[in-house]
């Protein structure tokens, strides 16, 4: 979901491309933006792909069931395209009309992404064995429970 949707309610045609950019990261790498909720440094897929695209690896993102098989240069220019499409500020997004072109054509520059920062992570905290309630002492050594709801 394009971050001036989730936060704001507004929503536009790059909000679309958003969407569009998320699926085609999703295609390359076979997992899912929101599978990185559980991470302990609360990580997208977005942030993922936009590390290792910058580093020159972006390569290391692609699903092992077609890493054999796929052109590099197509899947480094699809997550490129990708990292385009999931720019914070929609005025950067491309249009979904450059977006198929630039899919199409290898002629077409592109332009650098910026790092997404839209991030829906979270700080996991470790369970106790049980899993159900998480346990920290304070300062006189009591325990304080916090109950997780089923």
């Amino acid at each position: 979901m394009a971050p001036e949707y989730a936060m704001q309610g507004l929503f536009s045609v790059k909000s679309d491309v958003f969407s569009f950019g998320v699926l085609l990261l999703e295609m390359i790498s076979g997992r899912k933006n929101n599978s990185f909720h559980l991470q302990e440094h609360g990580e997208s897929l977005l942030i993922l792909a936009w590390k290792l695209w910058s580093d020159g690896q972006g390569l290391e993102l692609t699903d092992l069931s077609i890493k054999e098989s796929c052109d590099a240069i197509q899947v480094v220019k699809c997550i490129h395209i990708g990292l385009l499409c999931v720019q914070d500020d929609p005025t950067n997004r491309p249009t979904m009309l450059l977006v198929v072109h630039m899919l199409g054509v290898d002629t077409i520059p592109l332009t650098r992404p910026s790092l997404p920062t839209f991030s829906v992570g979270r700080d996991v905290r470790p369970l106790n064995p049980i899993g159900l309630v998480h346990k920290t002492s304070t300062v006189n050594e009591v325990t304080i429970s916090d109950v997780s709801p089923r």
